[in-house]
């Protein structure tokens, strides 16, 4: 079993990725739901640092310094640093962002590793859904350091049209700012994987279909 199957049924077995009917924020009904706040224990955070550097390596991402938005980008950024190096040797800095500046002390925006000019940063995030994390981050980042984004991993790419636009949220932040997104996995590898019996949901393969169809890209 690749990475990608292995990291689907991770998230399946963790209860990350479940089934039902759940109404989004954005007012969709939809058939799946991927809650990252189920990952909890020491090894759950371990095994999925594995998979985001897996991810880093399989599509040659280079970067200096990888930077986890508050709240949820930060045990992402560190579990994938400890993992680039556990795993492949390669010894990253990281960093993330305060939601306010610090004026005492070391003072500055981030925590961690400060950026400089030149720098090849990798974002770190969970799920993309509008993009607002990284609409967010950038400003900080960029009036830190003038520094290049070698890009930003995430875990699924749930590959939606927004509300507003026929695009995804991923096509619409490499349309507004140039910058790659690399899910681990995709919806569809996710609905492959149902269809090949690696994780359980067969029950919910229409509605995920169905869904695919009104809303995907």
């Amino acid at each position: 079993m690749d990475y990608k199957r292995e990291f689907i049924k991770f998230m399946y077995d963790s209860g990350v990725l479940t089934f039902g009917d759940f109404t989004l924020k954005s007012g969709r009904k939809a058939p799946y739901f991927i809650n990252t706040g189920n990952y909890r224990t020491g090894e759950e955070l371990a095994t999925l640092g594995k998979y985001y550097a897996a991810c880093i390596e399989d599509n040659k991402i280079e970067g200096d310094t990888l930077v986890g938005p508050a709240y949820k980008g930060i045990p992402l950024a560190v579990a994938a640093a400890v993992a680039l190096w556990t795993n492949y040797g390669k010894s990253l800095n990281y960093c993330f962002d305060r939601k306010e500046v610090k004026d005492h002390g070391e003072g500055g925006m981030f925590v961690g590793k400060q950026l400089a000019d030149g720098e090849r940063v990798i974002i770190i995030e969970d799920v993309m859904t509008s993009g607002k994390a990284l609409r967010e981050i950038l400003p900080k980042i960029r009036s830190s350091a003038n520094v290049q984004i070698a890009g930003m991993v995430i875990s699924v790419d749930r590959m939606e049209k927004g509300l507003e636009s026929s695009l995804s949220a991923v096509q619409e932040v490499y349309r507004d700012f140039g910058v790659k997104v690399y899910p681990i996995v995709t919806i569809e590898d996710i609905i492959s994987a149902i269809q090949d019996g690696v994780i359980g949901g067969r029950e919910y393969l229409p509605k995920m279909l169905e869904y695919r169809k009104q809303y995907g890209v």
